[in-house]
């Protein structure tokens, strides 16, 4: 795992919300796994998140954006080619 180590996680947060996911990622796998995590092992499993999971939510978002702008951009040139005379 060193070698993902070394991957920079592509989102960050600030700490005030980093505290709360850790927060948050403690009391999910507490309450439904019965398992109890410090807060630096809970930060660890953010930081896998971080560096392995979110990517693929972050280019999922990218692409659903670039499909919501093309779309509008298609809207606005049919409305100025309605605008021509």
């Amino acid at each position: 795992m060193s070698k993902a180590r070394n991957k920079p996680p592509i989102l960050t947060l600030s700490p005030e919300h980093e505290a709360a996911a850790v927060s948050t990622l403690k009391r999910f796998l507490e309450d439904r796994f019965e398992l109890e995590l410090g807060t630096f092992e809970a930060g660890e499993v953010l930081e896998l998140f971080s560096r392995e999971i979110a990517p693929h939510y972050y280019n999922r978002a990218i692409f659903d954006v670039q499909a919501h702008l093309k779309e509008r951009f298609e809207s606005i040139e049919s409305d100025l080619w309605a605008l021509e005379k």
